[in-house]
């Protein structure tokens, strides 16, 4: 019997994942991007078939993440987890750049972030898994902590919107013992 309890204690970060270019792109909120490998230095992010930025993903070839920290605004979390770029720009009156692949970076509330060349994408049912090799990586603020999940979940009190990868029934949660 699987306890769905016990994966809230598996670690993640929060991060924004960009994709596009200047006349198109979009974002989403993330806790699913680890490094695979260090030489060559090799990316994976985790989207939801269904998000608008995997098409720009795929299109592109491309993709930014930002790196959150611990006072990162419930605006970015609002804007980029709970709403479509298919129904609004994301990108209204954000700060952002872009890096050296074209694709959007978002720089509110970001530590870091990086950018990679798609090299390969896996098929795992309801999401692909985009796996980069790293084209550019920048630290911008040296002064906060990134934030976890299990911090956004315990000390702000956010939970996973549902085409998140870690999102969780909350009935299956009850009906464990």
């Amino acid at each position: 019997m699987i306890n769905f309890e016990a994966l809230s204690f598996i670690t993640y970060g929060l991060y924004v994942v960009c994709s596009g270019d200047q006349d198109r792109g979009n974002g989403f909120i993330s806790n699913t991007f680890l490094q695979v490998t260090s030489d060559p230095p090799r990316f994976a992010t985790c989207c939801n078939k269904d998000n608008f930025t995997a098409g720009l993903i795929e299109e592109s070839g491309h993709f930014s993440v930002s790196v959150l920290h611990q006072n990162t605004g419930p605006e970015i979390y609002g804007r980029f987890g709970y709403r479509s770029g298919k129904d609004i720009n994301k990108f209204d009156g954000m700060n952002l750049k872009f890096g050296a692949t074209g694709v959007p970076i978002i720089l509110d509330d970001t530590i870091s972030y990086l950018e990679c060349k798609v090299i390969q994408k896996v098929d795992v049912d309801t999401h692909w898994i985009f796996i980069g090799d790293l084209v550019d990586a920048q630290v911008l603020d040296k002064t906060n902590e990134p934030i976890t999940y299990s911090y956004y979940r315990e000390v702000k009190k956010g939970v996973a919107p549902k085409n998140a990868p870690t999102y969780i029934d909350k009935s299956k949660l009850e009906n464990k013992t």
